[in-house]
């Protein structure tokens, strides 16, 4: 039975306030708790709840949380690269920490790559690559996990949901793409389950290989990729980044969390007003087409949750009922 939905509003002060004392009421210090919250809180503005303080709740279930943490360090390091260790942080903070390194590097030497394992659960990965962006930099970041999505014809999960996301920088605001591989994020499936909530079409199957739309048979069997062979293709390619970046040195298993960023000075190639002026010119371009029948307007990747950050910035938001209860509860 779906039980009818409830939400609460929230200022941005209250829910920071909510997301740092949870987080801190599970065992993470006060730098820690509010670097987290805020890619939680930007996810919430941005429109995605699946990746925002609802993953608080989902933090403290993970199987990694009840493992030790240790601090977070570098393996192996050159001028332009280093692999890191997370030291069993949650990625939005130790994912965090590698990208600052990234942006840190890329000053010095106009170009960086830097890898992350023994980390888990970052975010939403265009909250890296915009920053990336703003700070004049172009960026690729691959984020591969566990194991939640099956490959194209079977019905085991050996893949995780291995988003990919660029970072351009752009004006006013950078030119960000953050797409999963997988048919759906898995931080809905779990948000769906939460809500007693149905889940699209098509997007997974039961641990017998049969579609379902039951967030809790799809838990139990797997996601998804998407666009048949070429997502299947692309889920794959980023699983295998993600080997450079030290998955398998975690605990063996490919299929693991590992997070990798590639970082570059557009300005090795051209200077970047140049570059931002170019870019301008072609999304301009591409606004201006003529419209299919029935179709309002051409959006380019990124607009819709930028322009509902400034909204929500200044609204608030709303949180489901049970997630905000529960969050209180912690």
């Amino acid at each position: 039975m779906v039980m009818p939905v409830t939400t609460v509003m929230l200022t941005l002060v209250e829910a920071n306030a909510i997301g740092v004392r949870a987080l801190q009421h599970v065992g993470f210090s006060a730098e820690e708790a509010s670097v987290i919250t805020a890619s939680l809180i930007d996810a919430e503005l941005c429109g995605y709840p699946a990746l925002g303080l609802a993953r608080v709740l989902t933090i403290a279930e993970h199987v990694n949380f009840k493992k030790p943490r240790s601090a977070i360090r570098i393996e192996h390091e050159t001028p332009v690269s280093a692999r890191m260790d997370g030291g069993n942080y949650p990625g939005f903070y130790a994912v965090y920490r590698a990208m600052e390194l990234a942006i840190e590097k890329a000053k010095i030497s106009r170009f960086a790559v830097v890898g992350m394992r023994n980390s888990w659960l970052s975010g939403r990965s265009a909250y890296y690559a915009e920053k990336i962006a703003r700070a004049g930099f172009a960026c690729v970041h691959f984020a591969c996990s566990g194991d939640v999505v099956a490959p194209l014809g079977g019905k085991k999960s050996v893949l995780g949901t291995n988003p990919i996301a660029f970072g351009l920088p752009g004006e006013p605001n950078p030119f960000v793409l953050d797409l999963a591989t997988s048919a759906i994020n898995n931080g809905d499936v779990i948000l769906a389950g939460r809500l007693n909530r149905q889940l699209p079409e098509g997007v997974a199957i039961d641990v017998e290989g049969n579609p379902t739309r039951d967030p809790v048979a799809a838990l139990a069997g797997s996601v998804l990729t998407f666009g048949g062979h070429k997502g299947f293709g692309l889920s794959l390619m980023t699983q295998a980044m993600g080997l450079m970046a030290g998955t398998a040195l975690t605990n063996g298993k490919a299929a693991d969390f590992g997070f990798l960023f590639v970082v570059f000075d557009p300005e090795l190639l051209m200077p970047l007003p140049l570059f931002k002026q170019h870019l301008a010119t072609l999304l301009a371009e591409i606004k201006a087409t003529p419209l299919q029948p029935g179709v309002s307007e051409i959006r380019i990747p990124s607009e819709r949750a930028l322009a509902e950050r400034e909204r929500r910035r200044n609204n608030g938001f709303s949180m489901e009922q049970r997630i905000y209860e529960r969050l209180g509860s912690i």
